[in-house]
């Protein structure tokens, strides 16, 4: 009897396993379908990607709720009485209620933009930082947008367990877009055509143009060379005699071939803090960009100035390089576009 027992609690176990595999290859394979649609959304109207996608997980199911199939409705927006469009019936917090119905996912995804724009109730929402996430979960309950307790924590949960955040900082321009993803571009403002930053130490238009000797110098007692776009990683790692994987520890980057745009390139580890007290944040600077400049290892910076790094310090603001600051600087919030 005993063993029978035990023979029940792991296939019990196993099962548990196996149905939360198949749930997260669920999850997984929505974010890959739709997360080009929460980008664009989020350059045309504001609303984080990390949330939008967060709330079509959870209000379609991952795209596998009834509601959805019958009505590509994946925030399940209720018709309202100024809705003219089409519509199903289904049950929710009443027996047959009217739901909203649309032609394509795309559909739901803009409607989903506008409803949360146009509506008094959540017009605080856009004054957030695109990158609080914590903070739009919470706003979007204390509106009225959920009658459940927990939403906020299930919205958070999901942006932290399928690190959905990043497609807030692909839209942002922070990060580089996903192998496979097409939302390279958008229209912004007067139909001005903006391309998302393609690489991930990509300079901004208006950030400042430096000018580096040719050949090695040191930044903060440190090696370093000004690398031109195209100059192969491995040439710099065998001329200097370092190990390629070393060229993008010392330098707080991905892996890549080649140099996408002219930038520093460390040759050793950069320094814990600065040769600066202060640094004030220039237009069109990153946190890696100011990491690189001042040749202090992008760890140390983030964590003097209580900042992550996703976060992107607003221009004019000073970051410490050698102290903790006492409060964290203004994040930047220009490179969204909230229509």
């Amino acid at each position: 009897m005993q063993n029978f027992r035990l023979l029940f609690l792991i296939i019990l176990v196993n099962t548990t396993l196996m149905a939360r595999g198949q749930q997260s290859e669920v999850v997984l394979k929505y974010i890959e379908t739709y997360r080009d649609m929460a980008v664009l959304e989020m350059q045309r109207t504001g609303i984080p990607a990390a949330i939008k996608l967060a709330q079509g997980i959870h209000e379609s199911m991952a795209g596998t709720s009834d509601l959805v199939k019958r009505s590509n409705n994946h925030f399940g927006i209720k018709c309202k009485s100024n809705w003219t469009g089409e519509s199903v019936r289904h049950t929710d917090d009443a027996p047959s209620e009217c739901f909203r119905k649309y032609n394509d996912p795309m559909d739901s995804y803009r409607d989903h933009s506008e409803f949360l724009r146009n509506s008094k109730r959540y017009a605080s929402l856009f004054e957030l930082d695109p990158t609080d996430y914590i903070g739009w979960a919470n706003g979007l309950k204390k509106a009225g947008y959920a009658t459940n307790p927990k939403y906020p924590q299930v919205i958070i949960n999901l942006i932290q367990k399928y690190q959905l955040q990043d497609y807030t900082l692909i839209a942002m321009g922070s990060l580089p877009p996903r192998e496979g993803m097409t939302a390279g571009q958008t229209l912004r403002g007067d139909e001005e055509l903006v391309a998302l930053s393609a690489d991930f130490n990509e300079v901004a238009v208006d950030a400042p143009k430096p000018d580096y000797p040719t050949g090695e110098f040191k930044i903060n007692e440190t090696r370093v060379i000004y690398a031109k776009a195209g100059t192969s990683f491995l040439a710099i790692a065998q001329q200097y005699n370092i190990s390629l994987a070393k060229i993008f520890e010392f330098n707080d980057q991905p892996e890549s071939e080649s140099v996408s745009n002219d930038q520093l390139v460390f040759l050793q580890r950069k320094r814990k803090s600065g040769m600066n007290e202060i640094h004030q944040v220039q237009a069109g600077e990153t946190i890696w960009h100011i990491a690189q400049a001042e040749g202090i290892r992008l760890e140390s910076l983030l964590e003097y100035n209580h900042l992550t790094r996703e976060m992107q310090p607003a221009e004019g603001e000073q970051l410490y390089l050698r102290k903790k600051a006492p409060s964290m600087p203004k994040l930047s919030k220009k490179s969204m576009a909230v229509l």
